[in-house]
């Protein structure tokens, strides 16, 4: 059994990187088609992405806040955009 069963997750939220003037960034269609093979992979499973832009910038702030040491910044940045994201994401589904 795999982790989407385990857990009975039934959507996955990924994180679309585009550049801050909206266009798509080399990575963003790389996304696209992380998102296109998560869909065949998974085709039982909702797959929606959220729009990334400034989430890590976010987490610096966040972290600047709790004054959390630089050197153990580089380990959580990417946690807690993650949970911007997933936060973006329950708000819009409301």
């Amino acid at each position: 059994m795999n982790i989407c069963g385990i857990y009975e997750i039934d959507t996955i939220v990924v994180g679309m990187p585009f550049l801050l003037n909206g266009d798509k960034s080399d990575r963003a269609k790389k996304t696209e088609k992380f998102i296109h093979k998560l869909k065949c992979k998974y085709n039982k499973l909702k797959i929606d992405w959220v729009d990334e832009r400034l989430t890590t910038v976010a987490a610096h702030k966040t972290m600047n806040l709790l004054d959390i040491n630089k050197h153990k910044k580089k380990n959580i940045v990417d946690t807690i955009s993650a949970v911007y994201i997933l936060e973006t994401y329950v708000k819009k589904n409301k």
